[in-house]
């Protein structure tokens, strides 16, 4: 399409970003997709000379700070991983967390197996409550009394008296399982400092045909925030400041009006 801009560069939309891993070998290009929002800021710190009067005799230019930020639509492994982490994602293994519905407690041994979706693997314990009064029962290690449960793998046990007493309970717990070609998990690991993933970013927007193209030769991944609220979409956000690569370059910025 060609430029039909009749004035200089006018500019509107998220745009299409697209990140490069840089501080490993092959790095793979990825766009980000369904960026929402992309800022990007320089700002440099000044020093004013003064004699005696209000106004300053010279003002001089000191260090850059380069700063910017990314809004996606969704949250994409890959592009945190670029950003951020750095990692390693295990394919094929989701996380997930169930209710049960409300169980009574059997008589002898006392216990509730719940019953883990999609042939899953029971994980972690999220707590046991009273269906009829939403009471939480207490964990303890074992033997447990009434009001009280004790878990291992899987496997609930409760006290002989809230069998009597003929209780129901709801049980939460997080589970993991296969997904053969979908899904995929991380354990965030705590690194040494100075480990830093870094990545070259491209950003490109275009308005009636006129494109508007930024790279960044180096940038460094500095917060994910994810605001998760009452209906309402949750959008990763990932600031970054970037640098100069070995040759002492920032970046390129392409316009395609001469203005």
């Amino acid at each position: 399409m060609a430029n039909t801009n009749t004035v200089p560069q006018g500019l509107f939309g998220p745009g299409i970003l697209w990140m490069t891993r840089t501080d490993i070998a092959n790095g793979n290009p990825i766009n980000v997709g369904f960026v929402n929002e992309f800022s990007m800021d320089i700002s440099f710190t000044t020093k004013a000379l003064y004699g005696q009067n209000q106004f300053p005799l010279l003002v001089a230019r000191g260090e850059a700070k380069t700063t910017g930020k990314i809004k996606a639509a969704t949250l994409s492994g890959t592009a945190l991983n670029t950003v951020l982490l750095g990692g390693t994602w295990t394919a094929g293994t989701q996380y997930d967390a169930l209710s049960t519905a409300a169980t009574a407690i059997p008589a002898t041994p006392f216990t509730i197996t719940p019953v883990v979706p999609n042939s899953g693997t029971w994980d972690t314990d999220l707590g046991v409550v009273n269906a009829a009064t939403s009471e939480p029962l207490v964990q303890v290690a074992s033997a447990p009394a009434a009001g009280q449960y004790s878990v291992a793998a899987g496997v609930y046990t409760f006290a002989s008296a809230d069998h009597v007493s003929g209780i129901s309970v709801i049980i939460s717990f997080a589970y993991k399982y296969s997904t053969t070609a979908t899904g995929q998990f991380q354990t965030i690991v705590n690194n040494p400092i100075g480990t830093t993933p870094t990545f070259q970013l491209d950003y490109k927007t275009t308005l009636y045909g006129a494109t508007y193209y930024v790279r960044l030769f180096n940038a460094v991944g500095s917060k994910w925030a994810m605001d998760h609220k009452l209906s309402d979409f949750a959008m990763p956000e990932y600031d970054f400041e970037f640098f100069a690569n070995a040759a002492q370059q920032v970046g390129i910025i392409s316009l395609a009006t001469q203005a």
